[in-house]
């Protein structure tokens, strides 16, 4: 049982309103505007890296996974 603690979950989402004003943003490359990942409290946090204020998404490991698996085999491909 979680105590009262831990952040409060987004509704209908099972995920943690995560702090992510500390968190260290890794970029895929050294150019401007690609997305950025950050791993925080055990979840999985990625941004526009050309607009970090901007809403984050948030994935838990799982997700991850497969987001990352269905990207390498051309799920997401818009050509």
């Amino acid at each position: 049982m979680a105590d009262s603690t831990t952040s409060p979950t987004l509704a209908g989402w099972g995920k943690p309103d995560l702090d992510l004003t500390g968190a260290q943003w890794r970029s895929s490359s050294s150019g401007a505007g690609d997305v950025q990942i950050a791993f925080v409290e055990g979840f999985i946090a990625m941004r526009n890296g050309e607009r970090p204020e901007s809403p984050s998404l948030i994935f838990a490991p799982d997700e991850w996974h497969r987001f990352v698996r269905d990207a390498r085999g051309g799920e997401f491909d818009l050509t």
